[in-house]
């Protein structure tokens, strides 16, 4: 993973926000909801994106982006909140785990290539879910491993940008298909890197 190796940037960076939202009255798990809905917003907007509508692709990337955003802060609003809690992990995970399957599924629905959508949604679940285990048995949460999910929001975010003025195709594929193949290679890859650093730990 790249970009957690940031995460402290990111909460420093995050600290206005946090308190803006703590002045709100904003609790965490409500703002792990209203990240929810923003990757149902992704979802939408790209399986609504055609050659002719490209600019729905612009409206996915944002909607990705603010996700991610809301992803890291509602972990940090309950540190500072000082409610921390197994449920509000648990709630965040499961969100998380359903914002993935939705945003990749819009992203397949678009171009019509649910066989490459399903790789994908399978090496992204893997990913997420080898961290899990890993963390059941008390190995912590640095899961390791070419991509994690700050890293998959960055590119699908930017993949969203490029789509408008990328070539309709590129060796057979959209740019939007090629996104979905590396997050199935790199996916899977990372899942089984998982796998083997945390048998070699336990072993």
């Amino acid at each position: 993973m790249t970009l957690d190796q940031f995460r402290s940037v990111a909460d420093r960076v995050l600290e206005p926000i946090v308190a803006g939202a703590e002045a709100l009255g904003l609790s965490p798990n409500t703002v792990s909801v209203v990240a929810f809905g923003f990757a149902l917003v992704a979802a939408g907007a790209f399986a609504s994106a055609s050659p002719a509508a490209p600019g729905w692709y612009v409206v996915g990337g944002l909607a990705v982006f603010l996700n991610g955003s809301l992803d890291l802060l509602d972990g940090q609003l309950a540190r500072q909140q000082g409610v921390e809690s197994e449920s509000g992990d648990f709630l965040d995970h499961a969100l998380d785990r359903y914002a993935d399957v939705a945003i990749v599924g819009g992203l397949a629905a678009g171009i019509g290539r649910f066989d490459l959508g399903l790789a994908a949604v399978t090496g992204v679940l893997l990913t997420s879910y080898m961290g899990t285990q890993i963390q059941a048995v008390g190995l912590g949460r640095t899961y390791g491993g070419l991509l994690g999910r700050a890293d998959r929001i960055a590119i699908v975010g930017v993949v969203a940008f490029l789509a408008p003025v990328a070539p309709d195709r590129i060796l057979g594929l959209p740019l939007v298909g090629w996104l979905l193949v590396f997050l199935a290679v790199v996916g899977h890859v990372t899942a089984i890197q998982r796998f083997l650093g945390a048998w070699s730990d336990l072993d």
